[in-house]
């Protein structure tokens, strides 16, 4: 069983568009979808498609659009009602795979509310094997809130605590590694600014220095670290070693929630008891699957091509001291 919470859900909508978009122009869409969607949630439903054991949880009243969704869909769920609605995000999409994306705010949490979503996922956990924490954190939510769960979840559950997985950005993401998470899952752009190190797009073309940003904070304590890196690929960093994935060049068809699928792909190898590189070849696959579908698609196992993916250990650059500060 896998457990995620996704603290701040959402009703995505994604236009596919037959044009490059046009700022101020008139365009006719090819495409229209709309799916529940938050990290967490995405993840969820990527691992409901092969038939994985999940179950999300978020606030959200039981009328709400997000919550009706999961029902129709079937996806296991258990939400905390708060009394207000839900946001929605809109994502556009070009033909050659550019995504524009508008995010709501959503709604705030009180601190009242914050603590029974934290209770609401630990009287769920027991038993999973993994608890995933993902997405932007609502207003009213401290930084620390993914760090001060993962604490909790330790100290009252000791030896029989879930792995923990953090999939997040800015400052909730720096926060949650000083509590030592199982597992990072930062892209390109999240992992320069979390390190210090680059910039997204030089992160992304160069798998050796993305791998020694993702090593920092390895030897800080986190326990793995998968950096997904757009079209190159992804580079996967433990204890033990550092690997690159890649997929052959694929022109993607929608890059919304690519990035959640390639995580719930590496669970997925984890769950099976795959080694390292192998968890890695199926996070690249789930990835590249899910680009390649329209809008919010999630696929299947059978959808994903793990043989297509090369895996190949990859060396680190020498950092600095300075290079990198939590």
């Amino acid at each position: 069983m896998i457990v995620t919470l996704t603290p701040n859900p959402s009703l995505d909508r994604t236009v596919e568009l037959a044009e490059p978009l046009a700022r101020g122009a008139v365009q006719r869409a090819v495409g229209d979808s709309q799916e529940p969607g938050g990290k967490g949630v995405n993840i969820c439903r990527a691992l409901q498609a092969t038939g994985a054991p999940c179950l999300a949880v978020l606030p959200g009243d039981a009328d709400d659009p997000v919550m009706l969704a999961l029902v129709a869909q079937r996806i296991p769920h258990v939400g905390l009602p708060i009394g207000t609605p839900l946001r929605s995000n809109v994502a556009l999409t070009e033909p050659d795979g550019t995504t524009t994306k508008v995010n709501a705010p959503g709604p705030s949490l009180r601190a009242d509310q914050q603590a029974a979503l934290v209770e609401l996922v630990l009287a769920r956990v027991t038993g999973a094997r993994w608890l995933v924490l993902a997405g932007s954190l609502p207003g009213g939510v401290p930084d620390d809130f993914y760090a001060g769960l993962v604490r909790e979840l330790r100290a009252r559950l000791g030896a029989a605590a879930p792995r923990v997985a953090v999939d997040a950005s800015g400052p909730p993401l720096a926060a949650a590694v000083a509590a030592h998470p199982d597992l990072l899952k930062p892209n390109a752009e999240e992992l320069a600014e979390l390190t210090g190190v680059g910039d997204g797009p030089g992160l992304e073309t160069d798998p050796s220095l993305a791998a020694a940003a993702a090593r920092s904070l390895v030897d800080a304590g986190v326990g793995a670290v998968l950096a997904t890196l757009g079209s190159q690929g992804a580079v996967l960093v433990t204890a033990e070693g550092s690997w690159l994935g890649r997929t052959p060049p694929m022109v993607p068809r929608s890059t919304v929630g690519a990035g959640d699928s390639a995580l719930a792909g590496y669970l997925l190898a984890d769950l099976a008891g795959s080694s390292a590189p192998d968890r890695l070849r199926q996070a690249v696959a789930h990835g590249a699957a899910a680009a390649s579908l329209p809008g919010s698609t999630v696929p299947a196992l059978e959808q994903t091509r793990p043989d297509a993916v090369t895996v190949t250990a990859v060396a680190t650059h020498p950092m600095e001291d300075d290079q990198w500060v939590l």
